[in-house]
């Protein structure tokens, strides 16, 4: 994806936990999962997917959290802020999320679609055309 630099940097709110993470990058995605919704505290959550092994902590790894939603997805915050900074599952630990909105690295591409639009916000119209899914990408919506 040539709109994405290389590499990417990122933090929390607080500034106290920093990460860096390199290409190759997969989707960008918005997802409505209750999941994602509840952890950000908005419509939506955006994430773009990196490998696991191109991600590092480069400042305050001793100030994460862990919490496992009952779907097995694990989501990393910040205990001081909150900021939600990452998010993965066991059954493919090779592939990291990370929560767009902690980037510091300007990005310009847009979300390529919304996922599990099944669980979105009633109160949240999603009206910039691009493709939706009931669940993951292989479900499209109705």
């Amino acid at each position: 994806m040539s709109d994405i630099p290389e590499v990417l940097e990122g933090s929390c709110l607080c500034g106290s936990v920093r990460y860096r993470a390199t290409a190759p990058w997969g989707e960008l995605d918005n997802c409505h999962c209750i999941h994602c919704r509840k952890s950000h505290g908005a419509a939506f959550a955006t994430y773009i997917e990196a490998r696991s092994a191109g991600f590092e902590w480069t400042a305050g790894r001793e100030n994460l959290e862990t919490f496992m939603a009952d779907t097995g997805t694990k989501r990393s915050f910040c205990r001081t802020c909150g900021s939600t900074l990452t998010c993965w599952t066991d059954a493919d630990a090779a592939v990291l999320e990370i929560a767009a909105g902690t980037l510091d690295t300007p990005v310009t591409l847009r979300p390529r679609s919304h996922i599990f639009v099944r669980s979105k916000a009633p109160w949240f119209d999603i009206l910039d055309g691009a493709p939706q899914y009931r669940t993951y990408r292989d479900t499209p919506a109705e």
